[in-house]
Order: structure tokens, then C-alpha cells, then sequence
């Protein structure tokens, strides 16, 4: 066939794929597609074939709603101008496929690909050649699962350059493949301000602010939405709780991340840095006599430590700042075995204790006044797990 001819039949394809309907298609992305084929081959002069009909089968893909892939099997019974012999032709190509106005009923498309022709003389051997391929066609679609088909191809040897022409109508069978989600209007389900098909967390309360992608606000960035978030401004990587509270692992009120001394045993009391706070406990100048006053305190300890049978303790002992260091690290290490002795005659088990005297190198409050020093006259406790 010359090349005016395929020129004329381009042409009439571009003008084909001008057209469109108004009607919305049903093409859905992700489809299968089969496509039963019928048409003509048209050999090129000096091929000295005759032109026959085609038969075919295609099987493709949809990409999404513009873009397909598809395999295409032909089979064409032709025979030889210069003996008569019958010719079995046998042409195969996979060819991308990208359609025009994809949402209306009538729907262009342009192809090309790639292939290869076999053909089987009786009286001669096999002959094969690679072959590529561009063209164009129309599919109308008659409900959302069958598309009826027209196609035009223009064929081109890469061995000995030959330009022939295909042409086919058809059917096309849809399976699967869903359709594109189409917004006829924005719609805000839950008033958020965020259109639903561009909401990523659907069903916000009303009223609780959110983000572009509308999604409640966190503005601690601890996990937990500011509207349900209990502790807001919660420091950067501190872990907390569903309410959006610091975690609290002993349970003393001061929040893990600010807790000095963790572990501090159910029932004790702490101060704000989250230790064990024995208050009343003090002693006079040079002396670890317990006053009187303190029973009820260590008695409470006591109480403490039975209802907590895997605790064991520190008793640290402390003084305030005059006289030497190891006068006062032996007054510190008495005043520490005094409270350990009065809890084990209590019934506290000896192996759950130890004391250890600090003298003045940890003093609670400064030791320049009289009252500062009475109150560094004291013991603490360090739980031990």
C-alpha cells in the first residue's frame, strides 16, 4: 500500500477522534478488558499478498481512566499473487493506549506498540518480522460492561520497511476496575471546613478545630488531640497516657519525666521533685535521739512498708554544717541507724534496710540560718527495688 493511502487513513482517524459524546462513559480504572476482533489486513503491493480478513482477540489493562495497555492476537488467511498458495498470517502486538475525554459515552483514543508478523507458506518455510504500530480508534459505550469498538492501524516492518493497514471493529468486555470517584458538589459531612473527599479524618466533633488535611489539632504533639488532651503543652517526646497526660508510674503525682526519685512506694509521701518525704523526723543539735513526735511519722513508714513486702530501703542520715566532716559523718551514720533500729523493732525486716550516714554534703535547705539548719538535722529514704 503506499504511503498516500496511509497518510489519507491517518487523517481520517485524526478527524474521527475530534468527535465526542455528552453522555458520562463508565470506563473504570483498573479494568480488564476482552475484546473480540474482526476487520481486514491490507498487504503492502510488493509483499505479493492478497488482502484478507482479519480475526482477533485482544485482552488488556486499564491503567486509570486515560491510560490502557492491551495484547492483541490476529490471525489472516491470505495467499500468494505469484503461485496461489495459501499463506497463514499470524500477527501479534502489545500497544499502549490513551483515550480522549474519558468520562463522556463516545470515547477517542490513540495507540502504538510493538510486534511481529509470522508467516506460514505451504510451499515455502517460515518467514518472521518484527513490526511496529500507530493508529487510533473510537469506542462507544453501550452500558458499563460492553464497549463497542473501531480501529484503525497503520503497520510498519522494521526488516524490509513494508507499510501496511489493519482495520477492525469489535467488542469490549469489562470485568472489575472500579469508576472515578466523582464530586458533583463539595460536600462538608462534618462542617469542619474540609471538603470530604479532601477530609482525611471524617466525622470530626463539631466546633474542634483542625488542620488542612482536616484532622483535629495537636499542637503538643504528644499523640493525643487537643480537644481530648487533658494535659496540653506537654514537652516534646515525653510519653503520656490516652488523656494526654506525662505518665505517673508509681502513682506519687509527680510526672515521670520530672520525677527524681521514681519507684517511690504506694502511700508515701514526696515532695515536687517526687521523692519520699519524712517530715517531723528532725533532730537536735549533736543528738539522733527520735523524739516522740516522730513515732507517728515512722509508723506510718511502717505501715508503708508492709503494704509494699518487695520494698526494700535506704535510711540516709544528714547534719547540718558546723563542726568537722567526720564528726559529722558519724552523727549522719547514727542518726540513720537510729530510725533503721526503731522500724525493725516494729517489725520491719532487717534485710530490707540499710543506712548510710551524709553528713553535711547534702544539705535539703541552707544552712545559714538556725532554722535552715534544724531543718537539715533529718534522715530521708531511698526506696530500692
Amino acid at each position: 500500500m503506499k504511503l498516500s493511502k496511509v497518510i489519507v487513513f491517518v487523517g481520517l482517524m485524526i478527524l474521527a477522534l475530534s468527535a465526542g459524546g455528552n453522555v458520562m462513559a463508565e470506563n473504570r480504572l483498573g479494568a480488564f478488558t476482552v475484546s473480540p476482533l474482526i476487520g481486514g489486513y491490507v498487504f503492502e503491493g510488493d509483499q505479493d499478498l492478497k488482502d484478507r480478513p482479519s480475526y482477533g482477540m485482544g485482552i488488556g489493562y486499564n491503567f486509570d481512566k486515560n491510560w490502557g495497555l492491551e495484547g492483541v492476537f490476529n490471525y489472516v488467511d491470505t495467499e500468494s499473487e505469484k503461485d496461489g498458495g495459501d499463506v497463514d498470517a499470524f500477527l501479534y502486538r502489545l500497544d499502549a493506549l490513551y483515550h480522549f475525554n474519558a468520562d463522556q459515552r463516545l470515547v477517542p483514543y490513540l495507540a502504538a506498540g510493538i510486534g511481529g508478523i509470522t508467516l506460514d507458506p505451504d510451499r515455502e518455510s517460515n518467514d518472521t518480522d518484527f513490526l511496529m504500530n500507530y493508529g487510533g480508534g473510537l469506542k462507544y459505550f453501550i452500558n458499563d460492561f460492553t464497549i463497542l469498538r473501531g480501529d484503525v492501524r497503520h503497520i510498519m516492518s522494521f526488516d524490509e520497511t513494508h507499510h501496511n493497514l489493519a482495520y477492525s471493529a469489535g467488542l469490549t468486555f469489562l470485568f472489575g476496575g472500579e469508576k472515578e470517584k466523582v464530586v458533583d458538589r463539595n460536600i462538608d459531612s462534618d462542617g469542619d471546613s474540609v471538603y470530604d473527599h479532601l477530609d482525611k479524618c471524617p466525622g470530626t466533633p463539631q466546633g474542634v478545630r483542625v488542620n488542612p488535611r482536616g484532622c483535629p489539632l495537636d499542637t503538643d504533639r504528644d499523640g493525643i488531640y487537643d480537644h481530648l488532651d487533658k494535659c496540653p503543652g506537654t514537652p516534646q517526646g515525653v510519653r503520656v497516657n490516652p488523656r494526654g497526660c506525662p505518665l505517673d508510674t508509681d502513682g506519687d503525682g509527680v510526672y515521670d519525666y520530672l520525677d527524681k526519685c521514681p519507684r517511690t512506694p504506694k502511700g508515701a509521701t514526696v515532695d515536687t521533685r517526687g521523692c519520699w518525704v519524712i517530715k517531723g523526723v528532725l533532730f537536735d543539735t549533736a543528738k539522733w535521739d527520735i523524739k516522740s513526735g516522730a513515732h507517728k511519722v515512722l509508723d506510718n513508714i511502717v505501715t508503708v512498708l508492709k503494704e509494699n513486702p518487695l520494698l526494700k530501703l535506704e535510711i540516709q542520715g544528714h547534719t547540718d554544717n558546723r563542726g568537722s566532716k567526720s564528726y559529722n559523718e558519724r552523727l549522719s551514720e547514727n542518726r540513720a541507724n537510729a530510725v533503721m533500729g526503731y522500724l525493725i523493732d516494729k517489725g520491719v525486716e532487717r534485710d530490707r534496710l540499710s543506712a548510710k550516714g551524709f553528713w553535711f554534703s547534702r544539705p535539703a535547705v541552707s544552712n545559714d540560718t538556725q532554722e535552715g539548719r534544724a531543718m537539715n538535722r533529718r534522715v530521708e529514704l531511698m526506696p530500692i527495688r
